[in-house]
């Protein structure tokens, strides 16, 4: 023990951080084996020389993993859960599970099981640190070390990436006996280079998942432990914090209980060794967090939302070490409960056991007393209730500290608001101030309170330096708590008051301060309210006040807190010095638990304190470091006093008589009670809900031995020493506490006519089943639906330019201009009534081509009868061609500006182009075949300008045979790389010619083999059937076919619009991959998510998933879809693609195929996506480029609207009714939300504090807010759009990636559950949850209206 000691030594006194030399020693020299290097490797089972108790059950082998993990079980393959989030199905210890890579000489990992001294002896050092009292009489026999040296993160190489250079160091080491086994986890300085790694398959966008640190019980036969774990640090602020913090003392250090008990136990909680001395106070840092050393555990059982069994929603905190003092001198435990997140509309019965349990005579009361039934809802959504013999008390749950009726998260930094007003006599001047700012700004993990007030006018500010007590209470409230010590916020929670008096010396000025606390605010902002009174000694200018360090004892009672002091402080002015002093006495009232015993007495120790004057803010400043521990007399533990007797006052070292139950060195286990005896005996009781001879005791099951008094409907759930009733689903508890009945269903306020939304013909009220309802404007109308305006439509011109829009209270109408017919959507030219159909040319004339071969449009010349003149001149550029009959250019023709026209006969008597070297001179975007290759293909044509039997793309290396109209040859096409097909006369077919094919043959060849634009060519399918869409030439006229090819009467439709066909053929069973059209969704609202190579369908049954509905609505073979939006108008849903580096549209018809309307060519990585339906534009985000751009809906008119001051963009987000654009930029180093218009005007920062990786935004249409999901802070949060008005929605996410809103919810993807999750905006609880039975991740997510928002139809 002796060299263990001496390293402990060593390395407390360097303090910041872990040596190397701290971790066990490890590699070939000790005999290591090494595992194998590569990306997802394991060790062979090893064969352990003694069997360990882990989780309280035997394992006899161990298993290494290259992803930071060690195992009782051989790993599944990495997919399963090197991504996911805690449980795993497997039995887990995670000193750093993330995606880790060894190959290429990056790293080795080392692991062997030992039993030599000098290792025991260090890691039983380290596991004493931590347990000074239930580990003194340890002695591990064995141990297994696993080490990983600078290993790597995964990373995808290409030609343009070099390896990164960071790499981490840590070790685990697991120390055991016969009995009982311990976990160490060691970060050495500098280690952990990378705290996170990036998913496979997240290609090109840029993602990284924070590791994991913890421990996973994995899947077992027995209920009680299924899915439990224990996690350590999942978030990159946590991360960061292994290094420098511990639960040990020992900085990276952390040990945890793992083995005769089915909870991991962090070290730490009793009596730790104290922390390093911290670095002198520096000014609050918001982006950083520190963690407490009594390490918070968060052992839980994770289950999902359940609908026929019992109501067990959410995380069970499964930790019970808590005890409570009682009256009767035993102690009674504490029972744990569901925490916020998922127990919306749940209920519990908590059951107190009587400390002398008779298991044959049971009784329970619950007659004329309070009861958690009846009061639970005074508790904190992060606390528990627990009923006593005469009512019940509130705790806080694990990881919150507080009075159960307010809780505040362990380690966090909180912050303060408050008035300060009061009259004060300085010297001779009196002072009067009203309301002035009080602003305090507590890091919790450390004690450091720092008090801002701002405005008290001169001189009081100055003559207040020396007041301390102002921010004192700060300290006193949120200071370090040392082993078995409580702060005032543990005691008093957020509703206190103090009266303090202080008086001067030598003057004898005297001045009362009372400070009343106000309860919790928005975002746990605590509120105070300040009255000064009295009188104060003058100071002059130029003063310094210097606060020595101090210690003050509190006494404490069960409705007061009372302390009194003297205090010396030294005034400067240059080179002189005065030394003043005050007495201070101070109350304070507190509300408490009744059945708790607080600490007799506490000693608050502040180690640093300063106080200053800002002359040019008008601010008074001052700042704490204060911790709080045991007052001089108390008892303290005998294991920490052997090791750390430095740190023990010389009161407590010379108390040679005391019980060992009363200085701890007894040997009673855990949960078992000490019971004092004559001198220094003793005895070990095992408390109520336990049996055993005190030196062993073990959990009664009342359940299974049929000892709970739960009722009917009912649940009864055993926890260690205790038990639990949870009413079954449907049920409450009764007034009784004991009793569950039905639940009342609630009232329905739209059929009761309760709710406040504007008359029916303009809004409509939804049910949201709970009681309540939200409220809609009608479409046409906008508003909040409460104040619903009308919408003028006539404003975005949806009529033909040939009719008049008119404007009507909800709606709209269209009709066509005098001289014109139709509907008003569509107009035509009527001559004396009659409307008369306009040839090719007459409507070209009326519609010009928006983007014609010279960038502008061209309007043809007709000639009387409507035909294009044989002689064409563009009326700006000067340039002249001839065209044929179908006013198409003949090759060859064209002249410059200023030169003679050519000579252009008839159209008849011109040369006409064949097919193909028309084809040749106009390409087709998409050319034709089963699988389009993306850019158009320009076809090969022999001498006689006819197609060449074979045709290869130029740039995707595709081959097949066409006919001799070039169409494809079904079953011909070859892939790139492969030899290409063998095509001549006859055509090589592998069927033989269908009718269509036949009659398509047929009449080329009666044209000639070049048809005239008015001639009709029948169009087939690459299968050989009918296209179920047929047009005439170039004429515009369509009509739907059957499958024989015979018209479908009704179906011809007017040139300009198509009618929707539908396939005739049903596909073939069986496909090569999955053909990339749509699945036709059916009617109401529902969710689309992208998921890699396909776009997933999730319909909506109100707010809640129907999840046995979903389906795969459209698949994209090849693709990475990442954002996602709708358009309501045309019903068409655009991605962006950045495997393909496109984006694209569907419609939503059946059949319908997509199409790209931004191609390759100036795309990077294109990832968040908006749509504007009103403005018929898009916008997205180009992390590549990093970009912000948009374009109209069908790719034209694209522009870049920011490249500048951007690092990570990603998801972005509309308003089309006000026109504003928002986006969020994940950069690490200052990530932010920003907006402009949708032109690109007023750009401004809406967001930049406190937030870490904004990964998802959306904006509400209906409440106006826009909101974000961050995947660092685990935030989900709104604001205004004006960036006011911001709150935390749920602060306990997964990895959330995209987020859309919809009613009462908010609907986001998520990297961790790699499913669909559904968070209700009012109270921020996980109401539901879709996991696909494809499991990889989820990109974007939108949701589509049966109607448009924002009054749109």
């Amino acid at each position: 023990m002796r060299a263990a000691a001496a390293l402990l030594a060593a390395v407390l006194a360097l303090g910041a951080a872990l040596p190397r030399p701290g971790l066990l020693p490890h590699g070939p020299a000790r005999g290591d084996a090494r595992l194998r290097p590569g990306d997802d490797e394991s060790s062979p089972g090893l064969l352990l020389r003694r069997a360990l108790r882990l989780y309280g059950r035997a394992a006899r082998r161990l298993y290494v993993g290259t992803n930071g993990v060690i195992s009782s079980q051989d790993f599944p393959r990495e997919t399963q859960y090197v991504d996911d989030d805690f449980p795993t199905d497997f039995p887990v210890i995670a000193p750093f599970l993330a995606d880790l890579d060894t190959s290429g000489d990056r790293g080795n990992i080392y692991y062997r099981q030992d039993d030599s001294r000098d290792v025991l002896e260090q890691a039983l050092g380290y596991i004493q640190a931590g347990f000074p009292r239930s580990a003194a009489t340890f002695v591990p026999t064995n141990a297994f070390i696993a080490t990983w040296e600078e290993v790597g993160a995964y990373q995808e190489l290409s030609q343009d990436t070099e390896p990164s250079t960071k790499l981490n160091t840590f070790q685990a080491v697991i120390a055991y006996n016969h009995e009982d086994t311990y976990s160490i986890f060691l970060y050495p300085e500098g280690g952990l280079q990378f705290l996170g790694t990036r998913p496979k398959e997240s290609y090109n966008v840029q993602l990284e998942l924070p590791a994991r640190v913890g421990f996973s019980w994995g899947d077992s036969d027995d209920p009680k432990r299924d899915g439990l774990f224990h996690s350590l640090a999942s978030s990159e602020r946590a991360l960061r914090g292994l290094e420098r913090e511990s639960n040990t003392g020992i900085p990276g250090v952390w040990v945890f209980h793992v083995g005769s008990t089915e909870h991991v136990e962090p070290g730490g909680g009793q009596g730790a060794a104290p922390a390093v001395p911290q670095s002198p106070p520096e000014p609050p840092n918001p982006g950083t967090a520190s963690y407490p050393h009594r390490a918070s555990s968060h052992t839980a059982m994770a289950q999902r939302p359940s609908h026929g069994g019992p109501v067990l929603l959410g995380f069970v905190p499964a930790r019970r070490d808590t005890q409570e003092p009682r009256g009767d001198g035993g102690t009674g435990q504490s029972f744990s409960a569901n925490p916020s997140s998922y127990s919306s509309g749940q209920h519990g019965v908590g059951v107190e056991e009587d400390v002398h349990f008779n298991p044959d005579v049971f009784t329970y009361s619950a007659a004329s007393r309070e009861t958690c039934a009846q009061h639970h809802g005074q508790c904190s959504p992060h606390a528990f209730c627990t009923d006593y013999a005469a009512g019940f008390c509130c705790h806080c749950r694990a990881s919150f500290y507080g009075n159960g009726r307010q809780c505040l998260p362990e380690g966090a930094v909180h912050r303060l608001n408050g008035k300060v007003s009061g009259s004060l006599r300085v010297g001779r001047a009196s002072v009067r101030f009203q309301d002035m700012d009080l602003h305090a700004y507590i890091v919790g993990s450390d004690g450091r309170a720092y008090t801002a007030i701002s405005g008290v006018p001169q001189p009081a500010a100055r003559a207040l330096l020396p007041l301390l007590p102002l921010g004192g209470l700060f300290a006193w409230l949120f200071a370090l708590e040392e082993p078995g010590s409580e702060n005032g916020f543990s005691i008093t929670g957020a509703e206190f008051t103090q009266n303090l008096e202080v008086v001067f010396y030598p003057g004898g000025e005297t001045v009362q301060v009372t400070q009343t606390a106000e309860g919790l605010g928005p975002d746990n902002y605590l509120s105070l309210r300040t009255h000064i009174q009295g009188e104060v000694p003058f100071l002059p200018e130029n003063v310094t006040v210097h606060i020595t360090p101090y210690e003050e004892l509190y006494s404490y009672s069960s409705s007061a807190v009372t302390s009194s002091g003297h205090r010396e402080y030294v005034v400067a002015a240059g080179t002189a010095n005065q030394t003043l002093s005050y007495r201070l006495r101070q109350n304070i009232t507190v509300a408490g638990c009744p059945h708790a015993r607080p600490p007799a007495r506490q000693r608050l120790s502040v180690a640093r304190a300063f106080a200053l004057f800002d002359s040019h803010e008008h601010v008074l400043r001052y700042a704490l470091a204060a911790r709080i521990g045991p007052a001089p007399g108390n008892h303290i533990d005998q294991a920490f006093l052997f090791h750390f007797p430095q740190h023990v006052p010389a009161d407590d070292a010379e108390n040679p008589g005391a019980s060992p139950c009363h200085d701890g060195s007894h040997a009673c286990e855990a949960p078992a009670r000490c019971q004092p005896g004559v001198g220094t005996e003793y005895t070990c009781e095992c408390p109520a809900g336990y049996r055993g001879d005190g030196r062993g005791c073990r959990d009664v099951d009342e359940c299974s031995e049929g000892l709970s008094q739960c009722g009917p409907f009912s649940v009864c759930l055993n926890e260690p020493g205790s038990y639990r009733c949870e009413c079954r689903g449907g049920y409450q508890p009764a007034g009784d506490g004991q009793a569950c009945v039905p639940l009342a269903p609630p009232s329905d306020p739209c059929e009761a006519g309760r709710h406040r939304c504007a008359p029916g013909d303009r809004a409509r009220c939804l049910s949201r089943g709970d009681g309540h309802a939200t409220c809609e404007c009608l479409p046409g109308y906008t508003g909040d639906g409460i104040h619903c305006s009308d919408v003028d439509e006539c404003a975005e011109s949806p009529c033909h330019p040939a009719a008049i829009c008119y404007n009507t209270p909800g709606s709209f109408s269209c009709r066509c201009r005098p001289g014109y017919a139709g509907d008003g959507f569509q107009c035509t030219y009527a001559a004396e009534g009659n409307p008369q159909r306009l040839t090719p040319c007459q409507h070209e004339r009326m519609y010009p081509r928006e983007v014609p071969p010279l960038g502008d449009g061209h309007v043809p010349q007709c000639d009387e009868q409507g035909r294009y003149r044989p002689l064409q001149c563009h009326s700006s550029s000067g340039h002249c061609w001839c065209v044929d009959a179908a006013g198409q250019e003949i090759a060859g023709t064209r002249t410059a500006p200023g030169t003679t026209p050519p000579r252009c006969g008839s159209p008849e008597s011109i040369q006409q182009l064949t097919p193909c070297e028309h084809a040749r001179m106009y390409p087709r975007e998409v050319p034709p075949g089963p699988s389009p290759v993306g850019d158009g293909h320009v076809p090969q044509c022999d001498e006689q300008g006819r197609y060449r039997p074979l045709q290869c793309h130029s740039s995707s290396g595709h081959c097949w045979c066409v006919d001799a109209a070039g169409q494809e040859i079904a079953g011909t096409r070859t892939a790139p790389g492969t030899t290409p097909p063998r095509c001549g006369s006859p055509e090589p077919t592998e069927r033989p010619p269908s009718m269509c094919e036949r009659w398509r043959q047929s009449l080329l060849e009666h044209y000639g083999g070049s048809p005239r634009g008015d001639q009709y060519v029948p169009q087939c399918e690459p299968s050989g059937d009918f296209a179920p869409l047929q047009c005439h030439g170039d004429s515009g006229y369509c009509w739907c076919v059957e499958q024989s090819g015979r018209e479908i009467p009704g179906t011809r439709s007017e040139p300009g619009t198509t009618p929707p066909c539908l396939p005739s053929v049903a596909p073939p069973s069986v496909r090569p991959e999955p053909r990339p059209d749509v699945s036709p969704p059916a009617s109401g609202t529902f969710l689309l998510y992208a998921q890699g190579q396909q776009i997933g369908y999730l319909p909506l049954n109100g707010t809640r998933l129907h999840k046995e509905a979903a389906k795969t609505l459209l698949s994209l073979h090849g693709s990475i879809v990442v954002g996602i939006d709708y358009d309501c108008r045309d019903r068409m849903i655009y991605w962006t693609d950045v495997a393909g580096r496109s984006i694209s549209r569907a419609g939503l018809e059946p059949g319908s195929e997509p199409e790209t309307i931004i191609s390759s060519a100036g795309l990077i990585s294109p990832e968040g996506l908006a749509v504007d339906h009103l403005r018929r534009a898009v916008f997205w985000t180009d992390s590549g480029l990093d970009r912000i751009e948009r374009a109209r809906l069908d790719g034209s008119e694209r522009r870049v609207l920011f490249d500048s001051d951007l690092v990570n963009p990603r998801a972005i987000a509309v308003d089309p009714v006000r026109g504003n654009l928002y986006w969020t930029d994940w950069n690490r180093e200052a990530p932010k939300i920003e907006t402009s218009t949708v032109n690109g005007a007023n750009r401004r920062v809406l967001v930049h504090t406190d937030i870490g990786l904004p990964n998802g935004l959306t904006f509400d249409p209906f409440s106006k807010l826009l909101c974000w999901a961050d995947a660092g802070t685990k935030h989900l949060e709104c604001t205004f759009p004006d960036g006011t008005g911001r709150r935390v929605i749920q602060s306990n996410l997964n990895y959330p990636f995209s987020i859309v809103s919809y009613a009462n919810h908010f609907y986001h993807t998520d990297w961790r559950r790699d499913g669909v999750i559904a968070v209700n905006k009012e109270t921020g609880s996980f109401t539901d949850e879709y996991l696909p039975e494809q499991r990889s991740h989820l990109y974007g997510i939108t949701a589509v209206y049966p109607y448009c928002p924002g009054a749109r139809k």
